[in-house]
């Protein structure tokens, strides 16, 4: 092995010049993922690791060292916020001669299990997951990121069918000289309840978050419970009629704009003093047009950050 050629140590680049970032997308890797309050999960992540390149005459960085790098360090090590914490600084002893800072970023889905509204039933859901660290001038920046699909009805649109409902509701019974309960209650039960009914569409909000390095385990649960119980209208997994009545009721009891899914979250994450700093993002996959209802925040003030930093 010592004969074969080493054209990453031995030749010099064609240009010279120092680069921002190097390193390798989407390896897939299994880890043990601690969560603070689900304790230890395998999973599968897909991972993308860089460093810097400074020194310009260096031809390459070594990509073989990334690789078994991140390959060996987390073969019997579980993934929290101290073993990254000290995987960063490994990563970065391996370039030590050529780079002064190291990225990675990790892709994976959280199961988790959920119980059903009403029912006895429960099933299991996804959030898709990204947890970015990097190192640089010495200092650790840890960076969480869920992505929680909910229910969002239009309160412009309820009031609209609020109209047309009472406004049936006059049309058929206006003739009447008395109106007893017992009608009432049969024309709302039957199809001219529904005589319009608001529109509602599936929705995400994905909240950003930094950490403070001293954690321990990761507060993935945590973050995510804080976002479905500020937006009250999570999707369900399995469902049942009582369920998806009750689905219903929360719905009608939550109508939400974006802006309105949006303060909500940010309202909740300004209250964790442990998150360092936030933004998120909230989207409306419209059912009334083609295109979505999107509203960004952060713990910052207003316009501290454009549209393109949300991404």
């Amino acid at each position: 092995m010592t004969n074969l050629p080493d054209v990453t140590s031995h030749q010099n680049p064609e240009i010279h010049g120092s680069l921002d970032w190097v390193g390798m997308n989407g390896i897939t890797v299994p880890l043990q993922f601690e969560d603070n309050k689900l304790g230890v999960n395998n999973i599968e992540a897909r991972v993308n690791t860089y460093v810097n390149l400074v020194n310009p005459k260096v031809k390459g960085i070594h990509m073989s060292r990334l690789y078994l790098a991140l390959s060996n360090f987390f073969e019997n090590q579980t993934l929290n916020v101290p073993a990254l914490t000290d995987f960063l600084s490994h990563l970065l002893d391996s370039h030590h001669d050529i780079s002064t800072q190291v990225f990675l970023n990790f892709e994976f889905d959280f199961l988790i299990k959920r119980d059903a509204l009403k029912s006895d039933n429960s099933g299991w859901k996804s959030y898709s997951t990204t947890l970015r660290a990097t190192l640089k001038d010495g200092e650790v920046l840890l960076e969480l990121a869920t992505r929680v699909p909910y229910s969002s009805t239009c309160p412009c649109s309820a009031a609209l069918s609020r109209q047309l409902l009472a406004q049936a509701f006059t049309d058929d019974f206006a003739n009447k000289g008395s109106i007893n309960i017992e009608d009432v209650e049969n024309w709302l039960k039957s199809e001219k309840g529904s005589f319009a009914t608001p529109h509602s569409q599936r929705s995400q909000a994905t909240a950003w978050v930094k950490l403070d390095k001293n954690m321990g385990a990761f507060p993935l649960t945590d973050l995510i419970d804080l976002v479905e119980d500020a937006l009250k209208t999570p999707v369900q997994t399995a469902v049942k009629r009582a369920d998806e009545q009750e689905f219903a009721r929360l719905n009608g009891h939550n109508l939400m704009f974006c802006e309105d899914a949006a303060r909500r979250v940010k309202h909740a994450l300004q209250s964790q003093e442990h998150y360092t700093d936030f933004w998120l993002k909230v989207e409306h996959f419209e059912s009334l047009h083609a295109h979505d209802a999107v509203a960004l925040a952060s713990k910052g003030v207003a316009g501290g950050y454009s549209p393109a930093d949300y991404s």
